[in-house]
Order: structure tokens, then sequence, then C-alpha cells
């Protein structure tokens, strides 16, 4: 059984900064892609930017571009999503995401198999 799990969320002003996290258990993965994703009250849920588990390719949203990182550590099972420049426009439930079909990442939700419960980023301006 595959577990992810969110951890990082809380509350900031705008211009701050906050590191998410996402571990992974159940399953050592090799040629996936992972991704984060946030949903805001009554919208859908969106991309945000995702990475190959190997090689490390990264892509991001246009409105996170510049602001956000993310990252993984494969020793660690673990990916993570640097957020500088917090906007109130960043306010969500994060999701982590993974994709075992894909070695490249794609923007689709419904193309990743395994999800986290979420954690919420609050942003005030």
């Amino acid at each position: 059984q595959v577990q992810l799990v969110e951890s990082g969320g809380g509350l900031r002003q705008a211009g701050d900064s906050l590191r998410l996290s996402c571990a992974v258990s159940g399953r050592t993965f090799s040629s996936v892609a992972m991704g984060w994703f946030r949903q805001a009250p009554g919208k859908a849920r969106e991309f945000v930017a995702g990475i190959s588990w190997i090689g490390a390719n990264t892509r991001y949203a246009d409105s996170v571009k510049g602001r956000f990182t993310i990252s993984r550590d494969t020793a660690k099972n673990t990916m993570y999503l640097q957020m500088n420049s917090l906007k109130p426009e960043d306010t969500a439930v994060y999701y982590c995401a993974v994709d075992v079909s894909r070695t490249v990442v794609v923007t689709q939700p419904g193309a990743y198999n395994y999800w986290g419960q979420g954690t919420q980023v609050t942003v005030s301006s």
C-alpha cells in the first residue's frame, strides 16, 4: 500500500516562505513522476510543479515559476516544494501525487495514481 504524507503547511504573510514535504512509503519508486497540486475553495485542483524521480527534470505552472522550487531526495523517498514570495492567491490545500505510468511530468490530475491527504497553506495579505 503506497502512502504519501504531506507536511509543512501553515499560515504565512505575503512575501514569506514555506517548505512542504511529501514522504512516500510502502513502495520504492524508480521511473515515476511526482507532482504538487493545489485546490482552493470552489476551484478545480490545479498543477503546481512536478519532477521526474530519475533525472530530476522539473516542470512548473506559470503562476509559480520563479517563486517555487520542487526537489526530491531519493534516499529519503521524499519530495519537497520550496515556496518563496508567497502571495494570497497561493492559499489552497496542497497535495502531492505520484504518476507510476510515466517518467515525464504531466499536468493533468487524472494521470496521477496515488495522492496524499493534503496540507493547508494560507497566505494573508
